[in-house]
């Protein structure tokens, strides 16, 4: 799906089941760059169950290594697609 947002965070959950390899995550969507400073919420968050990997196509992106996030900033639009235990990550910047 396609979203026309400003930036990104992805992350992952604290929380799992027994299997250690597939985690809860999730992708906040956001009108402003920069999220993790703004006090401001995400415009929306998308939640993904027991996901293996998060693959991140043609995109500059940003790891915070405090709260082991990733932010994607300057978007025109993000495309997410979920597929198997996998999570594709791509879109615009500017």
């Amino acid at each position: 799906m396609k979203y026309k947002i400003k930036s990104a965070l992805i992350a992952r959950k604290k929380s799992y089941e027994d299997d250690f390899s597939r985690r809860p995550c999730f992708i906040s969507l956001f009108d402003e760059n920069d999220p993790h400073l703004n006090a401001k919420g995400p415009k929306e968050v998308i939640e993904f169950n027991k996901i293996h990997k998060v693959i991140i196509q043609g995109l500059n992106i940003d790891y915070l290594l405090p709260g082991n996030d990733i932010v994607i900033n300057n978007l025109i639009e993000i495309e997410i697609e979920e597929r198997n235990d996998h999570i594709y990550v791509k879109g615009k910047q500017e």
